[in-house]
């Protein structure tokens, strides 16, 4: 629960073989010839499929896939094949770590995260959803998983991740994808909770918390009640945008809507792009691999996108007086590549698993604590997401959640008549009030989860006053029940209301722009309350030749984190060092080390401290700055996205599987998401806005996607990069929907037989 799921795999592939031989002659192999669009479509299998009729799958020159089937069944067996086609090795291994077998293929020193990975348990309520799954649904998802195992079993080559990581072909379940979808489900305040859990054992513990709920709480609501000039503080974590513009604010006559999600920055992307024509759907946009379902995308009618709720799904109890008969346990055996197998005693509580068992805990002197989730109950995300791939208005969209669970998110809709609206897609207990606590009593669990709410029982908006819907993982709306607690930051769904709902009519090359933007209005606040400091404490006056000029590149800086910027740099080299002094002062180094990293009561914090930790702050900063000075030419040389697969953490060999190391734009919180953690120093993207989709509804054809990277998950194809320059000048890949229109965009034809 510290990493998002992408980091956990990227750490267990740095893992690898630390512990094993590095002279198989997997690991040392090159990369695969290089193969072009023409190599990879021909071992795509046409002959002796398991269908009904014929299946045509039409390419575009960047490898993504439009098919055309002429029943439902065929149709998900095409897309299997195709998830696997492009998607394999990444496939395998996000199985893996949602079964808990990362050590499998990691070695021993992945053992500790496969044990925390089977407490957490993701395939827990997968059997109780497959049983509950409508019909269609659960036959969707059948052929779909038909579709890879065909794909995988007549495969002659098998991806070069296989031979690195050592896995075999194994065939593919209905449950293997619910489990997948359960993992991409990761309730994002786990992550939070694991960070502050140290801080627990402080005694003005009650104090900070209660800081951190209501900064974290008190955030800008997308509808409603939204005043779109108020400025709130709030917590900054990896989230998404979304927004859709009405046809009064649009030079088309008719609504736009653009997303971009925000993930991790991975080789290959944790999205690819298709499209799907059969019976019951018709439909273009961006999909998890191994999922069977458009999570982002349009169809002739509606077009769809959201961002994370921060929803409050779970909660930690305190199960330390339990009677120890309540609690089943059960013994699981970790294989361990290289090593001796490890078994592990897994604890059950009729609230959910004992999660402080877990090794990444352990440290924590922490009473025994289960985990609450929802996404341990039953729930058809699948079914829902269909639901939405045929919806025709907003009703259809409305009620398509009524099923919908995990991850709670923020759903936007826009239609061809010019409506727009906004969902939210939840199941959550009915809680009352603010947590009081990290940890919940048993009690209070137990008579809290015993009603559940789900989407039809929240609030949504449809064509709002206002013309314009924005999302970026912000507070929805108001609630009766509190639907979360740390909500991210407001810098860009302010800024993105700022940007929509201006005086000015909107075409879709503004709403790309859009997409591109790296102003960051907290920043330039917290600037100004900086240089206010500095002036304060006599340091401007005082300041040498160096500092000065620091003082006057953050001085003259506009708050826009653009690639050739200096002001950015002196700017986060003073923020770093200020707020590395600010807090260890405050709480010591290692505790203030965590709230350095909660940055939305800095401001709070900085107005109650004392002239002595301030000015003291303030001098570490500037020293920071002014150390930096000459280090970087720019923001560019300073803030790095590197196209890297996670085999590229491996010793030795890791380097052939870094393909690129690039100065980029943006920051933690601005539109353009590029995230970061605070730094003085070069730094690395972690995670940010991976991928992108603009629709204008007057047009069936003006459908707009990009991935960061390319479609392609096979090493070395021509592919697999491709779409990374359209992504950094902000280009698009179009996706058609019309006959005539896909027949022109996708040149390349493969038809598939029985």
């Amino acid at each position: 629960m510290r990493r998002s799921t992408g980091r956990h795999l990227v750490r267990a592939a740095g893992l690898l073989f630390a512990g094993g031989s590095l002279a198989a002659c997997a690991l040392l192999a090159p990369l695969p010839e290089p193969r072009g669009l023409a190599d990879r479509l021909a071992v795509f299998p046409d002959h002796g499929v398991d269908l009904d009729g014929r299946v045509t799958i039409r390419w575009n020159d960047h490898q993504v896939p439009f098919i055309e089937a002429l029943s439902d069944d065929d149709a998900a067996f095409a897309l299997g094949m195709v998830h696997a086609h492009l998607r394999l090795a990444q496939m395998s291994l996000v199985r893996m770590a949602a079964r808990g077998r990362l050590a499998e293929v990691a070695g021993p020193l992945a053992s500790d995260i496969d044990h925390g990975l089977r407490i957490l348990s993701f395939g827990h309520a997968a059997r109780d959803i497959e049983a509950a799954m409508e019909s269609g649904a659960r036959r969707w998802t059948q052929r779909f998983v038909d579709g890879i195992n065909h794909y995988q079993a007549t495969l002659d080559d098998l991806p070069q991740e296989f031979g690195v990581l050592g896995m075999e072909r194994e065939p593919w379940t209905v449950t293997d994808v619910l489990t997948i979808g359960r993992l991409v489900g990761t309730d994002v305040n786990w992550l939070i909770w694991s960070g502050l859990l140290p801080l627990r054992k402080r005694p003005d513990w009650p104090q900070l918390w209660a800081r951190l709920v209501e900064s974290g709480s008190a955030s800008l609501p997308s509808f409603a009640d939204a005043d779109v000039n108020a400025i709130l503080a709030g917590v900054g974590r990896t989230g998404s945008n979304s927004m859709a513009i009405g046809p009064e604010r649009t030079t088309t006559g008719g609504a736009i809507i653009a997303n971009d999600p925000h993930l991790g920055i991975l080789v290959p992307n944790v999205w690819l792009i298709a499209g799907l024509k059969s019976p019951s759907y018709h439909v273009v946009g961006l999909m998890g691999p191994g999922l069977p379902v458009f999570a982002i995308g349009r169809n002739p009618s509606i077009a769809w996108g959201g961002t994370n709720m921060r929803a409050a799904s779970s909660d930690l109890v305190d199960v330390s007086d339990l009677d120890p008969d309540a609690i089943e346990t059960r013994d699981e055996t970790i294989s361990v590549r290289w090593w001796f197998d490890s078994t592990v005693t897994i604890r059950q509580t009729p609230l959910g698993p004992v999660i402080s068992d877990a090794p990444f805990l352990s440290d924590n002197g922490l009473p025994d604590l289960a985990l609450r989730w929802t996404g341990h109950d039953a729930s058809d995300e699948i079914g829902a997401m269909l639901a939405v791939s045929r919806a025709r208005d907003f009703t259809g969209f409305r009620t398509a959640f009524d099923t919908f669970a995990v991850p709670g998110q923020n759903m936007i809709f826009a239609d061809h008549d010019g409506n727009i609206g906004q969902v939210m897609a939840v199941t959550l207990p009915q809680r009352t009030g603010s947590p009081g606590d990290i940890v919940a009593d048993a009690g209070e669990v137990t008579r809290t989860w015993a009603t559940m709410q789900s989407s039809g029982d929240f609030p949504w908006s449809y064509n709002p006053r206002q013309g314009y819907l924005v999302s970026a993982n912000n507070r929805p709306t108001r609630t009766a029940t509190p639907v979360g607690f740390f909500f991210s930051s407001d810098d860009r769904v302010s800024r993105l209301a700022s940007l929509t709902g201006g005086g000015g009519r909107l075409d879709v090359a503004a709403v790309k722009a859009i997409q591109r933007d790296v102003y960051m209005p907290s920043s330039a606040r917290l600037r100004d309350d900086f240089i206010e400091g500095l002036e304060a404490a006599g340091l401007v006056s005082s300041a040498g030749r160096e500092a000065a000029e620091a003082i006057t590149r953050m001085r003259n800086w506009d708050g826009h984190y653009r690639a050739g910027s200096v002001g950015a740099v002196s700017f986060e080299q003073f923020r770093a060092g200020f707020v590395h002094s600010f807090y260890s002062r405050l709480l010591g180094e290692e505790h203030g080390a965590i709230m350095a990293r909660r940055g939305g009561v800095l401001v709070r914090d900085m107005e109650q401290a004392s002239r002595e930790v301030l000015d003291a702050a303030l001098t570490a900063g500037l020293e920071a700055a002014e150390k930096g000075l000459d280090v970087f030419t720019d923001w560019s040389d300073m803030h790095r996205l590197s196209l890297a697969h996670p085999l590229s953490m491996l010793p030795v060999i890791g380097e052939r599987y870094r393909f690129g190391d690039h100065g980029v734009g943006g920051s933690s919180e601005t539109i353009m998401k590029t995230a970061h953690d605070a730094s003085a120093t070069r730094h690395t993207v972690r995670y940010g806005a991976n991928a992108r989709h603009v629709s204008d509804m007057t047009d069936m054809d003006e459908n707009y996607f990009v991935l960061l990277g390319g479609q392609d998950g096979w090493l070395n194809s021509s592919t697999m990069l491709d779409q990374w320059p359209l992504w950094q000048s902000g280009g698009y890949v179009r996706m058609p929907l019309t006959p005539e229109g896909v027949r022109a965009s996708f040149p390349h034809v493969t038809v598939i037989d029985n």
